[in-house]
């Protein structure tokens, strides 16, 4: 413990050192209305950029991202298509508040009934701790550490929860959830060899079926069940997790508790380092757990996979010439560098790319070589801490931003966006292909950008550190310019501008840091910036209930309609999920043209004032409603036994975005929409909210 509190003090000292050697905060007043006239126009080129992007959807991305501009338009555009990604697997769950999903479409091994699975949790958290609405990072994590959490797979999320701390500086929320997740860390004991240290764990349930383990324990005959080992992944997970533990306890003056953990993660660290870490391949690989006829209890795998890389994506190799020297394979040809992704095994294993398992006659998921999204992202954040704070020389910040633009190209499919699961290395496509993999939500992007290339680099005490992790001006990797913003750090608002030459933006050249509008450091290069911030109050977090979401199908509120009223597709219409994207459909269509209704019925009376209403336009098949009425059923009374209308203003009906209806609030238990569909049309309701 002691040598890692002297390591991690090295290097917040090396870091605070070369930062201010580097740069001198420059603090510049600023009269108040013109603060506020740049204010001004500052919100409504943000609204211009949302509006192009997002279109009629622009509301939500506007006063929730990060606004991310450059000088690379695949970067740009990647960046806010990962956005819309975010935003279609916040699954709306009513009382329970939002989840974040990883496949938009309903699969077989999901927890229900909300269709949470835990294996994607670190990643959709370090996307949304970035969003300025804490509600979804704070419900997910809310629901994933009240009983949502059931170890189908492995995770961090005791990290996750840390790191989110690391951006919002929120304690309490931090520390909520602290017994919960030290129940579940202590729960992966079933899990750990006591006579090695380290834990082990089958592949399939480290979410990456059919590797070098599981293939050769089955003696090159198959690879989805099977292959126990000690494994890089599970290993620094669980080190993660232990120091997360640690630094949350201490938070809470839990000293005692703060000092147990703190020893875990050395113990962890210490045995990766020197049971996992495979002199002959210069790489740490798995150890076998199985014993069987094909393969030796502890005896190491044969090749190097890509889940080597794990252990720097949470900081845990010592930074020495040996471990650096790892990162050479990662580009080399011969390695794991693809034409068109990272491999996840390097092509001299003797089962690459040899497909094992279908769906019918369609490939299902492997690890024995395809490029994974999931495993691209985990070796760009390791890089991201290689090249921020370890001493190395196999890769550069060139090579960095040559793997993050590769990666970017993955997301595109004969020029449409749509991120799937996985890629065969060498042209790009997909492998996988079905219909659950569209804009597939387990890996991340948006935190890459931050983090790497904006370089804002979190930390728990009251400063803000930036480090792009650029190329200097001239290579051919480098970004001349680019522009971050709105981005929320420690209750604050905090803009980056990069620009090589000064041409772009007109302001000088260099690297610039704001906060809260107000420039507060810059310099000429691009050097570490690192300026005392103290923390602010953040927004508090607004949880309006959705009151017409349909979680249970046999439960209330039951669904009726005019027409097209299978159980799926009437359901599909208030199972909180939203989105646009054509590949997926989601939602209810009416049968005809004319007069058509959608009914909710409560089973008791409910009292609401607002509805959303989501509806899909593609230009051919699917327009809006001419008209859109709500109504309630009249109970009691004269009028009793009638629909009347709630006296909702007339608002424009909003084609691939959300049409907002309010109204002095009422009481009924059924409500129902009465649509007109013009002739010729169908008619989608993507979704129904009702508050």
């Amino acid at each position: 413990m002691q040598a890692l509190q002297r390591s991690r003090s090295r290097i917040r000292t090396w870091l605070r050192s070369a930062a201010l050697f580097a740069v001198a905060s420059v603090v510049v007043a600023t009269p108040v209305s013109a603060r506020a006239a740049d204010r001004g126009r500052r919100a409504d080129e943000l609204d211009q950029v949302a509006r192009q992007r997002f279109g009629n959807d622009a509301a939500w991305y506007r006063d929730r991202i990060p606004f991310f501009r450059s000088s690379d338009p695949t970067l740009d555009d990647v960046y806010y298509y990962r956005w819309q990604i975010v935003r279609a697997h916040q699954r709306d769950l009513g009382g329970k508040g939002y989840i974040t999903t990883e496949f938009a479409n309903d699969v077989s091994w999901q927890r229900e009934p909300e269709a949470s699975l835990n294996d994607a949790t670190g990643f959709h958290v370090a996307e949304l701790r970035w969003l300025r609405d804490r509600r979804f990072a704070d419900d997910y994590l809310d629901y994933m550490l009240s009983g949502g959490n059931d170890r189908h797979f492995s995770d961090y999320i005791a990290a996750s929860v840390w790191g989110r701390y690391l951006v919002d500086g929120d304690a309490a929320a931090a520390t909520r959830h602290l017994a919960e997740m030290r129940r579940l860390y202590d729960a992966w004991y079933d899990h750990l060899d006591w006579s090695k240290g380290l834990y082990w764990i089958s592949p399939l349930l480290d979410a990456t079926e059919y590797t070098i383990a599981s293939i050769d324990a089955s003696g090159g005959k198959d690879g989805f069940f099977g292959g126990e080992a000690f494994r890089p992944t599970v290993n620094s997970y669980m080190f993660a997790q232990a120091r997360a533990l640690s630094q949350l306890a201490a938070l809470t003056s839990d000293d005692a508790t703060a000092k147990d953990y703190a020893a875990r993660a050395e113990a962890i660290k210490t045995r990766v380092q020197q049971d996992l870490w495979n002199p002959a391949l210069g790489h740490f690989t798995d150890r076998y757990k199985v014993n069987n006829q094909f393969v030796t209890y502890w005896q190491p795998i044969r090749g190097r996979e890509l889940a080597g890389y794990a252990p720097w994506a949470f900081d845990l190799p010592d930074d020495t010439p040996a471990f650096g020297a790892a990162w050479s394979h990662v580009m080399a040809p011969t390695g794991f560098r693809g034409p068109a992704g990272l491999r996840t095994v390097e092509p001299g294993y003797q089962y690459y790319m040899r497909q094992y398992r279908y769906e019918g006659t369609q490939p299902e998921c492997q690890w024995n070589g395809p490029v994974w999204p999931f495993q691209t992202t985990q070796v760009l954040e390791g890089m991201i801490n290689l090249l921020d704070h370890y001493h190395q020389t196999s890769v550069t910040r060139a090579d960095f931003m040559q793997l993050l633009r590769q990666y970017a190209r993955l997301h595109y499919q004969d020029g449409r966006l749509d991120l799937e699961e996985d890629y065969h290395p060498d042209t790009g496509r997909p492998i996988v292909g079905l219909a659950r993999s569209h804009h597939y939500f387990h890996s991340g992007f948006d935190n890459l950008v931050l983090t790497g290339v904006v370089g804002i680099r979190p930390r728990a005490d009251e400063v803000l550190e930036v480090n792009p992790l650029l190329p200097s001006r001239g290579d051919p990797q480098a970004l001349s310019w680019f522009r971050a913003e709105q981005i929320p750090y420690h209750g604050h608002l905090v803009a980056v501008t990069w620009d090589a030459d000064g041409r772009h933006f007109r302001q000088g050249a260099g690297l610039r840091v704001e906060v809260d509008g107000r420039e507060v450091a810059n310099t000429p290069g691009l050097s570490r910036i690192v300026v005392a911030l103290s923390r602010a109050e953040n927004a508090p977090v607004a949880r309006p209930i959705n009151r017409a979401m349909q979680l249970d199908r046999s439960g209330f509120p039951k669904l009726s309609a005019s027409s097209g009223a299978q159980p799926e597709a009437l359901h599909a219409a208030v199972d909180g999920r939203l989105w646009f994207f054509r590949e997926l459909e989601n939602g209810w269509s009416p049968e005809g043209a004319g007069d058509q209704w959608f009914e909710l019925n409560f089973g008791q009376p409910v009292m609401l004032s607002r509805a959303e209403l989501a509806f899909l336009a593609d230009g051919k098949r699917f327009d809006v409603p001419d008209t859109v009425r709500l109504q309630r059923w009249h109970e009691t009374g004269w009028q009793a036994g009638e629909w009347l209308d709630v006296d909702a203003p007339g608002v424009p009906i909003v084609p691939n975005g959300v049409t907002n209806l309010t109204w002095a609030p009422v009481t009924a238990s059924r409500y129902r929409l009465n649509l007109h569909v013009p002739a010729g049309r169908q008619i989608r309701l993507v979704e129904l909210k009702m508050f």
